[in-house]
């Protein structure tokens, strides 16, 4: 899924004339330079080389330093960040933090972090925080979503009563439209699209559609098919369905779960959603990861009223959330863990939790960086499985294992996110802080 490279520079050798003469030349393989300019050759390399270094020094402390970090109040904070860094409140930081009369307001402070202690490299935001704890989840739900309006996976031929093909839908609807209704009249389910299709017949028919974000309106004109029925030539989905794991959730029932969005395979991108909810999940499977082949864990999920757990509320870019109000008692009950925020974690072991078992288990992993730029929120953490156990029976990470909670030194500090397709013990995860914000 992710590959890594770097360019190297290579040059060939240089084979010196013997001399001294001041303008004798000198040869670089078959290259003939004078003194002068090999001098101004080596002055130029020489700069772009200290630029190059500035640049790489520079993305490497934009990576090392975060943007804003969380500090329990009355809290000794021992930074942990990656180059030698001090910092210091700024002056006209009070303001910020004296503007909370809001109970809900969280105090913060403006923070120059000064390289060696001299040189000024970043301001980050220090938000003061009452502290939190969760429990921690790690066993499977299946999860299920109802999209908001009916999705479009692509178009297609239709093939008329003569035997000619028509694509009434093509460049005009797109794989990852929503329909949201028919000549005014709303679409929830394909059921309706097709309804109101076979209602107005022949006639063009304005569709109202979600376009990243967009509504915009489209004309499309339906194609009779040999047997007789009117189509709009479009591949379409109204609902989802799949294996996760549950990260966490609190004394008042609230969750989350995956640390990333639930997407469509076919289109990709963060399904619009209508309704949802997670149910009760028994692994039957497992399909271990083997390098260019992610693993995946296969479930039965049993959509009755006394298998729900809960209802999804908001699918997000760093995870799902909801309320679990269903069948709680057939959760597993988990340990009460304290958020450990960013900058308190250390590259090193780790463990994450898993229960594809049926039982709830610890397994070995090593964090081996942390990225603290939040260019992307869900792989703020790189790590390695070591467990032996673990990768007998899946390789490492597979699908279907997004939301397992990490932990270090008895604290809970993320959940994972992403598998290498390359490697499959080598994974991403997400800082819990990210979730349970």
């Amino acid at each position: 899924m992710y590959s890594f490279f770097d360019n190297r520079m290579s040059a060939g050798r240089a084979c010196y004339c013997c001399g001294d003469e001041k303008n004798r030349p000198i040869f670089i393989g078959v290259q003939e330079i004078k003194n002068g300019q090999i001098q101004k050759f080596f002055s130029w390399n020489c700069i772009c080389r200290l630029l190059y270094r500035i640049f790489i020094c520079g993305l490497y402390i934009e990576k090392s330093i975060p943007d804003q970090i969380y500090v329990k109040a009355g809290e000794a904070i021992d930074y942990r960040f990656q180059v030698p860094v001090t910092m210091e409140i700024q002056e006209d930081s009070s303001p910020v933090a004296k503007s909370t009369n809001n109970a809900n307001v969280r105090q913060s402070y403006i923070v120059t972090c000064r390289l060696f202690g001299i040189f000024p490299v970043k301001d980050i935001e220090v938000v003061l925080v009452d502290g939190d704890a969760v429990y921690a989840g790690g066993m499977p739900i299946g999860i299920y979503v109802k999209t908001s309006g009916v999705l479009v996976i692509g178009t297609s031929e239709v093939e008329r009563p003569d035997g000619s093909e028509a694509a009434p839908a093509e460049n005009i609807l797109k794989a990852g439209d929503y329909i949201l209704s028919v000549n005014g009249e709303k679409v929830a389910e394909k059921e309706d699209l097709q309804r109101l299709v076979q209602q107005n017949g022949a006639e063009k028919e304005i569709l109202t559609i979600n376009r990243n974000g967009e509504s915009i309106e489209v004309g499309v004109t339906p194609v009779q098919n040999k047997n007789g029925t009117y189509m709009l030539g479009a591949w379409v989905r109204d609902d989802l369905a799949g294996i996760g794991t549950l990260t966490y959730y609190k004394e008042d029932g609230t969750f989350g779960a995956l640390g990333h969005a639930v997407s469509d395979g076919d289109v990709g991108g963060r399904i619009q959603m209508r309704e949802g909810y997670v149910y009760n999940a028994q692994i039957i499977g497992v399909k271990k990861g083997q390098k260019g082949n992610p693993g995946e864990l296969s479930g039965m999920i049993r959509y009755q009223s006394a298998d729900c757990l809960g209802t999804i509320e908001e699918n997000t870019d760093i995870g799902i959330y909801g309320k679990l109000d269903g069948n709680i008692a057939a959760l597993p009950r988990g340990d009460y863990y304290n958020i450990c925020y960013k900058q308190d974690i250390k590259q090193g072991p780790a463990t994450i939790i898993c229960g594809f078992t049926g039982e709830k288990k610890e397994y070995a992993i090593e964090i081996e960086s942390l990225d603290y730029s939040g260019r992307e929120a869900n792989k703020g953490i790189l790590f390695r499985v070591t467990d032996e156990q673990l990768l007998d029976m899946t390789g490492g990470i597979v699908q279907g294992m997004s939301g397992s909670p990490i932990l270090q030194d008895g604290k809970i500090i993320g959940a994972v996110t992403h598998v290498f397709v390359s490697d499959s013990s080598m994974g991403y995860g997400i800082f819990i802080e990210n979730m349970v914000e």
